[in-house]
């Protein structure tokens, strides 16, 4: 309905900027009309009608979510070099005509993976919701800048109130601080630049030359861009020190201060301390209150990737996953993880206003003056690392309006609930079997074994495992190569695990037991056939 209505839109005509014509002319102003430049008057015609037809062809495909047809394919799977060959892919002098942009526009559709598909279970995004979908063609229409009021204010506005909300929502208040971020991998850097800043404010000008080694810590669990963070900082791989973690995925407190004691013994400067809740591959919630304890002991500034998880924070059910949240130093967050917001939308939160200004800021003085005619705090692109920064927090916040803090909070609790019957649905099928890590899981993540009929009733030797770290692989191929449904599936090195199918069920499109079953029926069909 609210795509509908978006497409007719865009055969409204704009308010007339002067609506005195014969005044401009008086001043000595230049007014063309439509009829003196025929090629403008049909350029404007043509733009209507191409996004017009986009639009009928994501409402005709269905390409939102809880409206993809189920019988269709996930994906209508081509390798790289068949892809080549189908798409025009050169660029000519001149355009194409609008019919064959249509056409394009359909191709690109049908190659293209539906991640709005039931069956799409391969990565921590998926479908969109359709409110940020249409939230997103609007702020991509006005296509401005969110780094001065200038030339952003209704956006800007905005994005600061729903920087309190969420600092209010992780237990902060109102005097905290956040920006949205092109992604949690750089939400996870700024959390790191912040640390240091901290710590030690003069390394922004004088740069890390004679300074002993600084050391950042996270769970042999966590998400590789604290690794690629530390590179870019010239902190270096080196000094991303590997926590250990229990069965579950769970940083051990104690392992965390014997690591930073031995980093002091080796006269490096423990720095910072990244903390996971919901970790990419078992949804592990490490425990905030405790970590904190060491953090401020020793002391080292404690931040958390709750990229995946934090969507928690609505669930009045699930919410203390993230107890202690209020106690940390800053958090990152993607809500077009878990909860369908549009990609990307990515909160960085902390708790220590001010400080994101004081690491980032270079003070352009052909942006950020401080004698305009407003309240220049709310120029906040100099507080980024960014100078071109998109609106993102404006689809969030639309989607927000739109479905209300109670539908969230429905959403998450029925992503859990589904988790919990795809578990007792593993542990009753004889062929299945859950990877130890998952059997206190905490998150929607799902991990197990297909022990196909040829392995069942063996010695389970080096040798037999080797042979069920394969099945996973043949599987998925099948899967996509057909496009009944995607996936995913890797080892656990670390725990000496194999290959095995790593479930992640997210709120959006809608799960529902059916769709359990039919993950592990496909698996089951195929894997008969190995």
């Amino acid at each position: 309905m609210f795509l509908r209505l978006i497409k007719g839109t865009f055969s409204v005509k704009p308010r007339k900027l002067f609506e005195n014509s014969a005044r401009n002319i008086r001043m000595g102003s230049s007014v063309s009309t439509a009829s003196e430049h025929p090629v403008d008057s049909q350029m404007e015609e043509v733009t209507s009608e191409i996004l017009r037809a986009v639009a009928r062809i994501v409402e005709e495909n269905k390409l939102v979510c809880n409206k993809f047809p189920i019988q269709e394919k996930v994906v209508e799977f081509k390798h790289p070099k068949d892809l080549e060959n189908i798409l025009p892919l050169n660029i000519e002098r001149d355009g194409v005509e609008d019919s064959n942009l249509d056409e394009l526009c359909q191709k690109i559709v049908d190659l293209s993976v539906k991640t709005c598909h039931p069956y799409f279970f391969n990565q921590l995004y998926h479908g969109v919701d359709e409110y940020g979908l249409a939230a997103t063609w609007l702020s991509e229409a006005l296509n401005t800048n969110n780094h001065t009021f200038e030339v952003s204010p209704a956006f800007m506005v905005i994005e600061q109130a729903l920087i309190k909300y969420i600092t209010n929502l992780f237990g902060w208040g109102d005097q905290a601080d956040g920006i949205f971020s092109p992604g949690g991998s750089i939400s996870n850097m700024y959390g790191m630049v912040l640390a240091r800043q901290n710590k030690y404010p003069d390394l922004k000008t004088t740069g890390l030359f004679g300074q002993k080694p600084l050391v950042a810590f996270t769970s042999e669990e966590s998400h590789y861009s604290i690794k690629k963070g530390a590179s870019w900082l010239g902190i270096g791989m080196d000094n991303v020190i590997k926590v250990e973690t229990d069965q579950g995925g769970n940083m051990k407190p104690e392992a965390l201060e014997a690591a930073i004691l031995k980093s002091k013994s080796e006269n490096k400067e423990p720095f910072f301390v990244n903390a996971t809740s919901g970790s990419t591959v078992t949804g592990a919630y490490d425990d905030l209150e405790k970590i904190q304890k060491v953090c401020t002991k020793h002391p080292v500034w404690l931040h958390v990737d709750a990229c995946w998880g934090g969507s928690v924070i609505f669930s009045k059910k699930r919410r203390h996953l993230m107890k202690g949240s209020e106690l940390v130093d800053s958090i990152a967050w993607n809500p077009h993880k878990m909860i369908g917001a549009p990609l990307q939308t990515s909160p960085f939160i902390t708790r220590h206003k001010g400080l994101l200004h004081q690491a980032n800021s270079a003070n352009a003085t052909y942006l950020f003056q401080q004698d305009k005619f407003y309240d220049v705090s709310y120029d906040t692109g100099d507080k980024s690392i960014q100078c071109g920064r998109k609106v993102d927090g404006f689809k969030f916040w639309f989607m927000l309006k739109a479905r209300g803090e109670e539908y969230i909070e429905e959403m998450v609790d029925n992503a859990f609930n589904m988790a919990d019957y795809l578990q007792t649905q593993v542990q009753a099928r004889e062929n299945f079997r859950l990877v130890p890590a998952f059997e206190n899981r905490k998150c929607t993540n799902v991990g197990f074994w297909y022990i196909p009929e040829k392995l069942r009733g063996q010695d389970e030797t080096a040798e037999w495992w080797e042979e069920v770290g394969k099945v996973a692989p043949k599987i998925k191929e099948k899967m996509i190569t057909d496009g009944t449904m995607m996936i995913g599936y890797q080892p656990l090195p670390f725990k000496n695990y194999k290959n095995f199918f790593r479930m992640v069920i997210h709120a959006v499109p809608r799960p529902n037991t059916e769709h359990m079953d039919y993950v592990l029926d496909q698996i089951e069909d195929i894997g008969n056939t190995l």
